[in-house]
């Protein structure tokens, strides 16, 4: 590929524990994926576009990957154990933004292994398929629900609404875009069937990401899930408010709410924004509601459910 370059970063092999383990080879394939491989048996390849060596918070290689515009992919390979690890490989190209190259991701690795959550959503809708999905990053993933997480905020109340619906929590610690992406596309909604699945995602790319880049990985989703279950309505919540008080990161959601409000009527989409119940009259959020100023309370999912509830009974056809 044009403007393609790889590198073999260079390190003191022996002393930082090299030794044992190759580095990931690769190639492109003529779908413009890259397809990883490493010699050693057993080996785990991890990978990230972040342009910084991968650890174990990097996502684990399960498929092709996609490369980013003006990213690279830097990818290292581990021992089975974890204890011996390779050179990096760095292979560079030109793709979409990142908002809208699926890739997996292990950023929230001290608390729960990503690849292993995707895994057990995939066996538990084959056994369980559910009516409701609720599919976003960590604002989902510490409600309830399952698959269950010891970090759970808002069981009682997630029990009080869905308990009843046959819902799944296909929320991700640390999810951006284009994780949401790769799951989709990577069997987590195949052979279901729900009467309507509610998407709230996009905070984790405000950091590195242009307005109009999230608006894409929205609208892809939404496209996404829309081709994947024709029958699903789609609710489409507007991103949540985080920081105390009125801040720029606000201010970059709010343009970002303001244009994926347009895909409401199309696609199944419904679109709701719900940002305010979780303010004060000044504008600013109460410890009460989100405790860290971003993620949920046991109030602040009640504020969330109730808000949301007229409409979603609707769209559940109840």
């Amino acid at each position: 590929m044009a403007g393609m370059r790889i590198f073999l970063l260079a390190a003191l092999a022996a002393a930082c524990g090299h030794a044992e383990v190759a580095a990931p080879s690769f190639q492109w394939m003529a779908d413009g994926t890259v397809v990883l491989r490493c010699a050693t048996d057993g080996a785990v390849i991890r990978y990230t576009f972040e342009e910084k060596e991968p650890d174990k918070s990097a996502g684990v290689y399960l498929a092709p990957v996609a490369v980013p515009a003006g990213r690279a992919i830097w990818a290292r390979a581990f021992s089975a154990d974890g204890a011996e690890q390779s050179l990096v490989t760095v292979v560079g190209g030109r793709g979409e933004p990142s908002t809208l190259t699926p890739v997996t991701q292990n950023r929230d690795w001290k608390n729960y292994d990503w690849a292993r959550r995707h895994a057990a959503i995939i066996e538990r809708n084959r056994a369980q398929p559910p009516e409701l999905v609720l599919l976003g990053d960590s604002i989902t993933h510490f409600w309830g629900g399952e698959p269950s997480d010891a970090r759970a905020r808002g069981a009682e109340v997630w029990q009080k609404y869905f308990g009843a619906r046959k819902a799944v929590n296909l929320g991700y610690g640390w999810d951006r875009t284009e994780n949401v992406l790769w799951r989709l596309r990577h069997g987590e909604v195949d052979g279901i069937a729900p009467k309507a699945v509610v998407v709230m995602i996009g905070t984790n790319n405000a950091g590195i990401n242009t307005v109009d880049e999230i608006v894409a990985g929205i609208t892809a989703i939404c496209e996404e899930l829309h081709v994947r279950l024709p029958r699903a309505n789609i609710l489409l919540l507007g991103v949540f408010p985080r920081g105390a008080k009125p801040n720029e990161a606000r201010e970059k959601m709010m343009a970002v709410n303001g244009k994926i409000a347009g895909l409401d009527g199309k696609g199944m989409v419904t679109y709701l924004d719900i940002g305010n119940v979780f303010l004060e009259p000044d504008g600013s959020i109460s410890p009460m509601v989100m405790n860290d100023y971003l993620h949920p309370t046991a109030l602040g999912y009640e504020r969330w459910a109730a808000a949301m509830e007229p409409v979603l009974r609707r769209l559940m056809g109840e």
